[in-house]
C-alpha cells in the first residue's frame, strides 16, 4: 500500500483521474485567488490598492459595474423599481386628471390624454411618495408627460399643467417592458 491517500491499490486509472481532478481544483483555486488579488489592486478601498496600476476599460465598460456583481444586480433592480414608480405616477395622473380641450392646445400637445395641475398632483402624490419632482422629470425624459419649465417647485408652480402624453395602456406596456428589460439585462443572480 502506498502512502498517498488518493490511491487505491491496483487502481492505476482511478489514481490518475483523482490526481488530475485534485490538480484541476488546485489550479482553479489558484486562478480565482490571482484574479481576486488583481481586483484588489484596482479597488481603491482595499488594503492592497496600487495607485500606480491603471485599469483599462473599453467605452462600453467604463462607468458600469462588473458583470455578475451584486452592484450590477442592485442597479437593474433599482431601474425596474423606478419604471414601476413612473407607471404609478402616470396612473395617478390618468385617474385624477381631466381630459384637455384639444382646441385650446398647441399642436405639440394634441396627443395629450389627461391634464392635472402640479399643485393638485403634489397634494395627491405626497401621501404616496416624496419623489414626485424627480419622477416627473424622468417621465418627461421618456415623453410620457409634458410640463413647462426645468423643475417644478411647490407653491411657485402650483398652477403649471402637467400633461399625460400617451394613453394609460401604452404607458403601462412601455413601463412594464422597460422594467422587464432592466431585469433581463443583468447577468445571472450572483451569490
Amino acid at each position: 500500500m502506498s502512502g498517498n491517500f488518493l490511491t487505491i491499490p491496483g487502481d492505476s486509472l482511478g489514481r490518475r483521474s483523482r490526481s488530475s481532478s485534485l490538480t484541476d481544483l488546485i489550479s482553479s483555486f489558484d486562478n480565482k485567488a490571482q484574479a481576486h488579488t488583481e481586483l484588489q489592486k484596482i479597488t481603491a478601498f482595499s488594503g492592497q490598492f496600487d495607485k500606480n496600476h491603471k485599469p483599462t476599460f473599453s467605452k462600453d465598460e467604463y462607468g458600469k459595474p462588473v458583470p455578475g456583481s451584486m452592484t450590477e444586480y442592485r442597479g437593474a433592480e433599482a431601474q425596474a423599481r423606478v419604471c414601476t414608480e413612473m407607471k404609478e405616477l402616470c396612473e395617478i395622473i390618468h385617474e385624477y386628471g381631466k381630459t384637455p380641450c384639444k382646441g385650446l392646445l398647441p399642436p405639440e400637445l394634441k396627443s395629450a390624454t389627461k391634464v392635472i395641475s402640479f399643485g393638485e398632483l403634489f397634494t395627491i402624490y405626497t401621501v404616496i411618495s416624496d419623489k414626485l419632482v424627480g419622477l416627473l422629470l424622468r417621465t418627461r425624459k421618456y415623453q410620457l408627460t409634458y410640463f413647462e419649465g426645468e423643475v417644478l417647485f411647490q407653491k411657485r408652480d402650483d398652477d403649471v399643467p402637467v400633461f399625460l402624453m400617451k394613453s394609460i395602456e401604452e404607458i403601462r406596456e412601455y413601463c412594464n417592458n422597460k422594467a422587464l428589460q432592466a431585469r433581463r439585462s443583468v447577468s445571472p443572480m450572483p451569490n
